[in-house]
């Protein structure tokens, strides 16, 4: 089969290699329909992550259709249209328990594989998924569309999430750092929560205009910075003074959801929250020290909360929002491109090429649409 392997940093490959077979009695092969590329795959493209294989299959993201079952599956049949999380997860350790099935016991993250351990991703025609009864969930068939189908079993479970992290509550003010997939998706996650005003922030103008569509109060940072520079300004004036007029008496924003995953995005969320603001971050984090002290955070009484999505706890919830604004979310996809213009998709991301939001990769060689 064809599949996206890792090579390198900055170096993937359209490599073919042997199709998947099934190792455990409680595995099935997916043949995959859709599959996404996310942001947190940069983290080792751009060797912010090491430890990948060379030949590691890339990415979390898919959706598909089950073509082979082991022994021991009960809930899954050859045919079923499915949706995974990024993590497998047992539904029964007491990580599952708690409901953080991304750290269930037993689990494995799609796409990483270090030193010959590990579970090779959904970039490719096919893909082994372990312990499936308790991993993947049907895709009803009310969702027609493969691409939306897969933003449930990620980055709009991720919002969702975020939103539950920061503790979203009618008439707040939130801030989200960062208009990528997630940020966009918290968007609407925080509004569903009641949230009086959402105020998106990032420095990429089509992304932001995404935003607006879905709700949100668009803050541009006009210097060509990373988006969440606290120092960010250019003509529109300083970024967080101009986050903090959206809100009540200016003191600054209830919550603030910051999707991006570096240490300028963490200082604009606690620069933008009020005293007794809440900060949840969702983006995947790769520096080696938090950029906010713990004096800062006791001297402004700010509650500081992280970690990965429990993506399987959330799915049923992120599939009955897809359901509902299939049509909404699927502006989000701004590329749907077959599997051979993977690699290239890579860096076009890594370059924040203007108008690039979601990429979902089909294992058609032909693009959908552009």
């Amino acid at each position: 089969m064809r599949a996206i392997t890792f090579v390198d940093v900055r170096q993937l490959e359209l490599s073919t290699v042997p199709d998947p077979v099934i190792v455990d009695d409680g595995d099935v092969i997916v043949q995959v329909l859709a599959a996404g590329i996310c942001g947190s795959d940069l983290h080792p493209y751009l060797g912010r992550e090491r430890g990948l294989d060379r030949g590691t299959i890339m990415g979390h993201e898919l959706t598909g259709r089950v073509v082979e079952c082991g022994r021991a599956v009960r809930t899954l049949s050859v045919g079923d249209r499915v949706v995974a999380p990024f993590t497998t997860s047992c539904g029964t350790c007491w990580a599952c328990e708690l409901g953080l099935t991304s750290r269930c016991v037993r689990g494995q993250l799609f796409g990483w594989v270090q030193d010959g351990r590990g579970l090779h991703g959904a970039q490719a025609e096919y893909v082994r998924v372990p312990l499936a009864d308790s991993t993947l969930v049907h895709v009803p068939d009310e969702l027609g569309d493969d691409a939306v189908a897969v933003l449930a079993g990620d980055v709009l479970g991720t919002a969702l999430f975020g939103a539950e992290l920061a503790r979203v509550e009618p008439g707040n003010a939130v801030a989200i750092v960062g208009s990528g997939p997630v940020g966009l998706l918290a968007v609407r996650a925080a509004l569903a929560r009641g949230a009086e005003r959402v105020i998106a922030i990032d420095t990429v103008a089509s992304r932001l205009g995404i935003a607006e569509r879905f709700g949100a109060i668009a803050v541009n940072v006009t210097d060509g910075e990373a988006a969440g520079d606290p120092e960010g300004g250019g003509p529109e004036g300083d970024v967080i003074a101009r986050v903090r007029a959206h809100t009540r008496e200016e003191r600054g924003v209830d919550r603030a959801i910051e999707a991006v995953g570096s240490a300028a995005a963490t200082r604009t969320a606690v620069s933008v929250a009020r005293p007794g603001g809440t900060i949840a971050a969702i983006g995947v984090h790769t520096e080696p020290h938090l950029a906010v002290s713990p004096g800062e955070l006791y001297d402004r009484n700010l509650t500081y909360a992280a970690g990965r999505c429990p993506a399987r706890r959330m799915l049923p919830a992120a599939l009955e929002v897809a359901i509902r604004d299939g049509q909404l979310l699927a502006e989000l996809i701004s590329h749907r491109l077959g599997l051979a213009e993977g690699v290239d998709a890579y860096r076009r991301l890594a370059e924040r090429e203007e108008g690039l939001a979601k990429v979902v990769l089909t294992s058609d060689d032909a693009s959908l649409s552009a």
